[in-house]
């Protein structure tokens, strides 16, 4: 098929590498601007627009797709179907139309759970056991559109955001090629979505991750690998902001925040936990021993 991708993060890196291995022809890539970044604030390319760069494919920056102009340019590349992946602009009503069979979307969870931006933090920080990606038939809706195909993968116990964001950003690439093939030969049909059970995964808010040690043991673990290990759930010590990347149940009683002996056991408002891996501004993570060997919190220290 010749298909637009449309996608920015390196969630959606697999899946185009996907459809260029499947032989789908990608006659443009959009993706957002360079936005600048690091200590230099110089401006960076997105990982899709570097990784179309690299196969010498036509990449757009464009800021909306609300002008007239950017809608008839789309228009004009004359698709089979657009493929659209964490894509960051919302697509008005001539975009979604313009390609013959639309625009397909992969969403990272199991419709009509977590519609919205954040689906799989909000998955993790629920105590969800299951995840997954489905691919969708776009509509004007938030994340509304007809189920195409689906496929599912078990929130472990231990599992962090970000690995259920690789787990995913693999499943998705896998599943847009099946979909693909499966529209072409007429054996997928669109299937209306339910509105039973619908949740929404609103963007991550400023301060969110801070951590509440009122909280219990269990809500404050999910809490702590929701967040990482980006942006990383964060708790005060001595006026500075430390990460906690990994932790946990620990035996014990004390006052929320309360640490409780030498190795970073630390009292919640049900429950302690033990904090594994760490990390200060600015420095690497660290395994809690090598932390504490460059910086002691002793026991009876109150954390914020």
């Amino acid at each position: 098929m010749r298909i637009a991708f449309m996608g920015t993060p390196d969630f959606s890196v697999p899946a185009f590498d996907a459809l260029l291995a499947a032989g789908h022809e990608i006659a443009c890539v959009y993706t957002q601007p360079p936005r600048p970044a690091g200590r230099g604030q110089k401006e960076r390319k997105s990982p899709v627009h570097l990784r179309a760069e690299s196969e010498s494919i036509a990449v757009r920056t464009p800021v909306s797709l609300k002008d007239p102009e950017a809608q008839a340019e789309f228009a004009a590349l004359e698709l089979e179907v657009a493929v659209v992946v964490a894509y960051g602009l919302i697509l008005p009503q001539p975009i979604l139309d313009a390609p013959r069979r639309g625009c397909i979307n992969i969403h990272a969870s199991l419709l009509p759970r977590w519609r919205g931006a954040a689906p799989i933090q909000r998955a993790v920080l629920a105590g969800d056991t299951e995840s997954g990606v489905t691919i969708m038939q776009m509509d004007a809706g938030l994340d509304t559109g007809p189920e195409l195909l689906r496929g599912s993968v078990a929130i472990l116990p231990a599992m962090n955001a970000g690995e259920l964001h690789d787990a995913l950003s693999e499943l998705g690439g896998g599943l847009i090629v099946d979909a693909l093939a499966g529209l072409e030969a007429g054996t997928i049909m669109p299937i209306p979505q339910s509105e039973a059970g619908a949740t929404y995964a609103s963007k991550i808010a400023r301060g969110e991750e801070r951590i509440d040690w009122r909280k219990s043991a269990d809500e404050i673990a999910r809490h702590i690998r929701g967040f990482a290990p980006w942006p990383g759930a964060w708790f005060e010590a001595d006026g500075e902001r430390i990460k906690v990347l990994a932790t946990e149940i620990a035996d014990g009683r004390g006052k929320p925040g309360e640490v409780l002996d030498d190795g970073l056991r630390v009292a919640c408002g049900q429950g302690v936990l033990r904090l594994l891996r760490v990390q200060r501004a600015g420095r690497s993570a660290l395994d809690a021993e090598e932390y504490l060997r460059g910086r002691a919190v002793p026991k009876g220290t109150r954390l914020a």
